[in-house]
């Protein structure tokens, strides 16, 4: 499950925690849009905002990583990380994201999350993302930019949230076990497996795993399993393999609970490759040292 694991483990996160950088300082604008391309396996390790960032996977899968927990976005949705976060993001395939820089304030407005989440994304979202990638940065607010920036915020402010986080706990021992679960995701694993590896009884485990997360271990490990079936799915492995190498009874069962936390099966989830992206499978991973996402 080498293929699933995040290329930042938490440790190296804080190690490589950056000062926080300005999208256009010098635009009046509350709210900025930019459309970039990466190749297969980019990664950006950690580093922050001084605005909040909506990253909207057009294609392509993106993955990222704080000391809070994981997330996994699939392609058509976005991820909203809160100004000032420190996170890492790395690309699972070639994608194309569209990101909106929101000033605090302006998220605060509109009532925006204060911790990273995974949205789905409208019709009418889509569109104006796309309108919005092409507006000046330095337009006045009151001018045709300003009511379409206006609109998008409120937009995106209204957008569901998907379940597609793995909380990391904040008790040391916990989070070790939680991090070797993420770096091989499996059904197979249990509580007492669990439990014995955070140097716990069954019963201490279950009760400090709910303390410290906010669920239980078997919603988080559904969730944990998603997120690698995400990036599986993404990579281009079919839902029989990633059904097997994830611990399910079988393609139909793992397609039953895609569905049932997502709402769609998993060949809905993953029609195919956008046409916005122009970029090729086989172009080689990339590790970027600033943070220009």
């Amino acid at each position: 499950m080498a293929r699933f694991q995040f290329k930042v483990n938490q440790r190296q996160n804080r190690a490589m925690h950056m000062t926080a950088t300005d999208i256009y300082p010098e635009t009046p604008c509350d709210v900025v849009v930019t459309r970039r391309d990466y190749a297969d396996g980019e990664l950006f390790p950690s580093h922050s905002h001084r605005r909040g960032q909506f990253a909207y996977a057009a294609c392509g899968v993106i993955t990222v990583e704080t000391d809070r927990g994981n997330w996994a976005v699939p392609p058509l949705r976005a991820i909203w990380v809160p100004a000032g976060l420190p996170h890492a993001m790395q690309m699972r395939g070639p994608v194309t994201m569209l990101n909106t820089y929101v000033r605090p304030q302006a998220a605060q407005r509109v009532g925006l999350p204060l911790s990273c989440q995974v949205f789905g994304v409208s019709p009418l979202l889509k569109q104006l993302l796309a309108s919005a990638t092409e507006a000046p940065t330095h337009a006045p607010s009151e001018e045709r930019n300003g009511h379409l920036m206006g609109l998008l915020l409120h937009e995106m402010a209204s957008m569901p949230p998907l379940s597609l986080n793995a909380p990391l706990p904040d008790e040391p021992r916990l989070a070790t076990a939680c991090r070797e679960f993420l770096a091989a995701p499996s059904l197979g694993i249990g509580i007492d497996d669990m439990a014995q590896r955070a140097g716990m009884s069954r019963r201490t485990f279950t009760r400090q795993f709910r303390q410290h997360t906010g669920i239980s271990f078997l919603e988080w490990r559904q969730q944990a399993c998603l997120l690698a079936a995400i990036v599986l799915l993404g990579n281009g492995d079919s839902v029989t393999r990633v059904a097997m190498e994830l611990g399910y009874s079988s393609p139909s069962a793992f397609s039953t609970v895609f569905k049932g936390v997502l709402g769609e099966v998993p060949s809905q989830y993953f029609p195919g490759r956008s046409a916005m992206s122009p970029l090729s499978a086989g172009q080689k991973t990339r590790t970027k040292k600033s943070p220009p996402v």
